[in-house]
């Protein structure tokens, strides 16, 4: 399966065209091991489903399906294409999980190197949402920025309400308590 299927569904939940197609450029420019990595190297971190072979990937799309189901709710302010930007900003907010170069763990720093391929892609996109989805992925992990061998703040904290938005899906996609059925079709 290539990369734009294995994230099809999410894909299609971007309703932008410049937006999907730059996810789409962004995908492809993503490490190999983004597909197949479990998202917590020590499986101290996530529910059952995102361990494994492809768990990163998993991790993924149940943060991308939390965000769409909370827009199905009239809590949240955001228009089609700010939501379109939130979708883009979490299917590549862990695609440098593991560093540029696939480091066995995760790189604490993760958040700023997916930023910075957000920054450096080639894909065509306002120079607005391409910030706006650098920003999101950068400060994707909230209040637990810190670099947990110093105790050093390394990352940015989310400050928008986008940002704590693009945190919170996150956060849910990876508490133990939370399972996730992907057998389930999305609601219209």
């Amino acid at each position: 399966m290539n990369r734009l299927e294995i994230f099809s569904k999410e894909l299609n939940l971007i309703k932008n065209i410049e937006i999907r197609k730059f996810v789409e450029t962004c995908l492809n420019e993503a490490p190999e091991y983004f597909f197949t990595v479990a998202a917590s190297s020590t499986g101290k971190y996530h529910p059952e489903y995102s361990l494994g072979e492809g768990g990163l990937v998993r991790h993924t799309q149940a943060a991308t399906r939390i965000a769409y189901e909370l827009f199905r709710t009239d809590l949240y302010p955001y228009n089609s294409d700010q939501q379109d930007i939130i979708l883009a900003s979490l299917i590549l907010h862990d695609s440098r999980k593991h560093g540029n170069n696939g480091s066995k763990f995760t790189v604490v720093e993760h958040p700023l190197l997916a930023a910075e391929a957000v920054r450096k892609s080639k894909g065509v996109i306002s120079p607005e949402y391409r910030e706006t989805i650098a920003k999101n992925i950068e400060t994707h992990m909230g209040n637990f920025n810190k670099d947990y061998k110093t105790g050093r703040e390394v990352l940015p904290r989310p400050s928008t309400g986008m940002q704590k938005f693009v945190h919170q899906c996150d956060y849910l996609a990876s508490r133990k308590c939370l399972e996730f059925n992907f057998n389930v079709e999305l609601s219209k």
